[in-house]
């Protein structure tokens, strides 16, 4: 891994001598909440760096919630997200294992992939949701990103992970680059360690990735009506989730293929002809989100189906905390 230091207003230059041949994304902060903007020049100076994270989940850039995959294109300019979080990054890499498998590969998803560079942030605070080391998910940049980046003492740190990366900063024509000063890494250092410890010390009762899927699939069915008579069946939890990824593709005159997000917790998610529905009751869809999560697909995919972001609990209009029901199980 190489590490260098730039300048913040070194960066914040080069950002804005891009624009014209990127399509620059990054996390600002409004009056109710911090979400990715499309980057111009009177924005650039306004990215909020090192917070955990962004409304929107990475996902959206490469899922969107509707669109015609039958229409072909993805659009022309080559895409930066700057400031994913790590919850985010996993996510995504999860997804890649679904969408980019070799024998049913999703063309439309690997396109936006291959012309997007991920620039993900170090989380330097938590939320109160936040939970990722909880399965074993650390709340900085690793190499599924393609760079990570840290603020500190206005200085840009910068990890890359991947020829991608070291790519776009030669793009980027960095002028003044140097490895980082030791103080100023052992800032970061020490920050990064604070909030893993933070993490630690704000989630210690709930029970990790593993053991949760062994909790969720002994329960008993009370658990899942006490918890389900909150729920409203909005699916905000699965449509926020970054993820979860089911779609309907409905079909439209002209031989057009309209791909759009779908979730489990609507009702008649597996309604089939003749009215069937294996998830009729509210109780069975509800615990059906869990069991795929920590069940189903650690069955067939390496990486892990929740990172720890906590949107689903920060999304749900019925205020439900899958955090204590993880927790009442396992006492």
């Amino acid at each position: 891994m190489n590490r260098i230091a730039i300048p913040r207003h070194e960066w914040d230059e080069r950002l804005n001598q891009l624009l014209s041949s990127f399509d620059l994304f990054a996390p600002v902060e409004n009056d109710f909440s911090c979400d990715y903007v499309k980057l111009d020049a009177e924005t650039i100076p306004e990215i909020t760096y090192n917070k955990p994270k962004p409304v929107t989940p990475l996902k959206t850039f490469f899922l969107p919630v509707k669109e015609n995959v039958t229409a072909g294109s993805n659009g022309n300019n080559p895409v930066v997200i700057i400031g994913a979080p790590n919850c985010d990054v996993m996510a995504l890499a999860f997804l890649d294992q679904i969408y980019l498998d070799n024998e049913y590969d999703d063309p439309a998803y690997g396109a936006r992939r291959d012309r997007t560079t991920i620039i993900s942030f170090d989380c330097l605070s938590i939320q109160e949701h936040c939970h990722c080391t909880t399965y074993s998910i650390e709340p900085v940049g690793n190499k599924h990103s393609d760079i990570s980046l840290a603020l500190v003492d206005d200085q840009v740190i910068l990890s890359l992970f991947t020829k991608k990366g070291e790519t776009f900063l030669e793009q980027m024509g960095v002028v003044v680059a140097n490895t980082p000063e030791e103080t100023v890494l052992r800032t970061l250092q020490n920050k990064q360690k604070e909030v893993k410890e933070l993490l630690s010390k704000q989630n210690n009762s709930i029970p990790g990735y593993e053991e949760t899927g062994q909790l969720v699939e002994a329960s008993g069915d009370e658990i899942w009506k006490k918890y389900a008579s909150d729920c409203v069946s909005c699916g905000a939890c699965s449509a926020i989730c970054p993820s979860c990824s089911c779609f309907l593709l409905i079909d439209r005159p002209g031989f057009e293929k309209i791909r759009q997000l779908d979730t489990c917790q609507y009702p008649g998610f597996e309604r089939v002809a003749g009215g069937e529905d294996a998830l009729g009751p509210l109780s069975e869809r509800f615990r059906n989100r869990y069991m795929c999560k920590y069940v189903w697909k650690p069955q067939k995919y390496e990486l892990k189906a929740c990172t720890g972001c906590g949107r689903c609990i920060e999304s749900c209009i019925g205020q439900i905390n899958k955090n204590e029901l993880f927790m009442e199980l396992s006492n």
